[in-house]
């Protein structure tokens, strides 16, 4: 014979069904969206670049890991003070950059590779409006060389010039929606759900000559970097959902 067992319940846990029953019941009642068309509309503008970016680094290598540490701290420290001279916020930013220090190994036929030195890198980063005094700062800093040149918009230019494409991608996608409420022959429609993004594409920099690390030793001749940015294309895109309506 069986025997059925009735456990009993508490007010709460009774309330919790009870909403939840309420809940999925409104779910399946609410009426199914219709009439809404997604859409989507850019726009784009070739900005003049008005800043860069430029890396120089100190190479040093050695048999003692903690004397090229140090040659590289001297080289580091010698660059940032003559650095810091022309620095003015805002136009030439001086900034240190990545340390790297790394042993070097010799590979023998069936034999454990063995230690042959060390090898280390500081990193001096110079960025700013003002091109031509960070072209001509980078040929007088002491045994750096430049390892890497990025131009790009300065945080005013590329806001400006999203504002003003921004306005013209909204635009295109308010008479595209206007279009649509046409051919489906509706009077009107009201938006729905919309999003609004920005990006900005540079041209890549092309790279740099490598210097070996004898001559990242030696002092530099008093040369400046020639600079030349170009264009970056600012484009904005608008996406979201229209309700048309017949009046």
């Amino acid at each position: 014979m069986t025997v059925s067992r009735l456990i009993p319940l508490s007010l709460s846990a009774l309330a919790l069904l009870a909403a939840g029953s309420t809940a999925s019941a409104q779910t399946l009642l609410q009426p199914v969206p219709q009439n809404w068309v997604t859409l989507s509309a850019q726009a784009s503008a070739e900005v003049p670049q008005d800043m860069v970016t430029l890396s120089l680094v100190a190479i040093r290598e050695g048999s003692d890991a903690a004397t090229v540490q140090s040659q590289l701290r001297q080289a580091l420290e010698a660059a940032l003070t003559e650095a810091r001279k022309a620095a003015r916020p805002g136009q030439v930013d001086v900034r240190t950059g990545g340390f790297n220090l790394s042993p070097r190994y010799v590979n023998r036929p069936n034999a454990t590779p063995t230690l042959s030195g060390w090898q280390g890198s500081a990193e001096l980063v110079l960025e700013g409006r003002d091109i031509g005094a960070i072209g001509a700062l980078a040929g007088k800093l002491p045994g750096m060389a430049v390892q890497r040149v990025q131009p790009g918009l300065s945080k005013e230019a590329r806001e400006k010039a999203e504002a003003e494409v921004a306005a013209q991608a909204i635009g295109r996608f308010q008479q595209r929606a206007e279009a649509y409420a046409r051919q489906f022959g509706f009077a009107s429609y009201s938006l729905r759900e919309v999003t609004v993004g920005g990006s900005e594409l540079s041209a890549p920099a092309p790279p740099m000559p490598f210097r070996s690390a004898k001559l990242m030793a030696a002092p530099m001749a008093d040369e400046s970097q020639p600079l030349a940015p170009g264009q970056a294309t600012v484009t904005v895109s608008v996406n979201g959902s229209i309700q048309l309506s017949p009046r």
